[in-house]
């Protein structure tokens, strides 16, 4: 049961993603032929009125084809889409598209079609904030950056005081809990005494101080050494206000969080065996899903974090993701002329073909560990 709910969540983080490209088209005027879920033989279709809405058999992506969105003439067919006893996929009424079409994606002015590409990413990041929004709302505490206390074996007390407000760590600014927690756990910085060590600006008395190499303890686990976590922050009000602007800040920090995510992954800092793809999220929303030790807010902030990096990840410029499609659209706003569809089609093969191994690799790593924590 879990392994279905979770299908059926990413399934609409995907839905989602796909219907900001589809309602954007549509309130342009584009002719969209085909609105698809999955990826692979299709085992279900469906005609509306100018759009086919079809399933496809695996659960791992989708699509929204616009007419005219690569630049060629698109009144061929695709015999590996039939469904028995098919023998055309379109309707002869259908051989109306072409690229001459006004409803065509590539007749479009700029802005408009810019405003295509970038409804996808966008409805899953304004999906991810009212995740994060009802996670808060079923969450009994809304943690502030503020020290309310120290433990006993506090060490980090020695430079921090109650009511230190953090303001940032290492230089990267802190918005609400959660940047500290990521900050905190992402050092590699130790001293002689085997201590983390953080450079940490707070405001203090209304003034902002900076602390240099702040220390705190680490613990010993089966994944190695962690840093001991040794104070506690005051508990927010929940208020309305409180919940909407935690929300938004929650939304930004892991937003930010995944890209730089990112950087450090090209700076070499994580491997391909740190990534995970369809099957490894599947994984992890049915693990929450299933443990009764996590709550629905435990569920949910899974939940924001798949759908936020979605929204994230196709908006970085690799070919065959809609960052790239939008950073072909700014180059023909800048040169006033489209890039030769020819270039544009081989760099999206090239960089969909990437994509396509590297998701075999992950996918194949997933299964792999699934197996092997099965075997434990």
């Amino acid at each position: 049961m879990e392994i279905v709910i979770a299908i059926l969540v990413f399934c609409v983080i995907i839905i989602i993603h796909e219907l900001g490209h589809f309602f954007a088209a549509k309130a342009c005027g584009i002719y969209v032929r085909e609105f698809a879920l999955g990826m692979g033989p299709v085992i279900f279709r469906k005609k509306g009125k100018e759009t086919e809405y079809v399933i496809r058999l695996l659960p791992i992506g989708g699509s929204c084809s616009m007419e005219g969105e690569d630049g060629f003439d698109e009144t061929k067919q695709y015999a590996d889409d039939l469904l028995p006893g098919e023998t055309t996929v379109y309707e002869e009424k259908d051989t109306k598209r072409c690229s001459g079409n006004p409803r065509a994606f590539n007749a479009k002015p700029v802005w408009q079609r810019m405003i295509v590409i970038l409804a996808g990413p966008v409805m899953n990041l304004v999906l991810g904030f009212f995740v994060v929004l009802t996670s808060l709302c079923f969450s009994d505490v809304i943690g502030s950056t503020v020290i309310s206390q120290f433990n006993r074996q506090s060490v980090s007390s020695s430079r921090l005081q109650v009511d230190d407000e953090i303001i940032s760590i290492d230089g990267t600014r802190i918005f609400c809990l959660s940047d500290i927690v990521y900050k905190l756990q992402s050092s590699d910085r130790i001293n002689s005494e085997g201590n983390l060590i953080f450079d940490i600006t707070v405001k203090r008395g209304g003034e902002k101080i900076k602390l240099d190499d702040v220390e705190f303890m680490t613990t010993s686990g089966e994944g190695g050494n962690s840093i001991y976590f040794d104070f506690l922050v005051y508990r927010q009000e929940k208020t309305v206000g409180t919940v909407l602007s935690e929300s938004f800040r929650e939304s930004c920090s892991t937003a930010r969080l995944i890209v730089m995510t990112l950087v450090d992954m090209l700076r070499g800092k994580y491997g391909l065996n740190d990534f995970s793809g369809p099957v490894g999220t599947i994984s992890a929303i049915g693990e929450v899903a299933s443990n009764p030790n996590y709550s629905i807010s435990d569920f949910l902030s899974v939940v924001s974090l798949i759908t936020i990096n979605v929204g994230v990840f196709n908006l970085i410029p690799i070919p065959a993701l809609d960052g790239c499609r939008l950073l072909f659209l700014l180059i023909e706003a800048i040169r006033r002329k489209p890039v030769k569809p020819q270039v544009e089609g081989m760099v999206h093969f090239a960089g969909f073909a990437l994509l396509m191994l590297f998701m075999i690799v992950v996918t194949f790593n997933d299964i792999f560990r699934l197996v092997a924590g099965g075997q434990t």
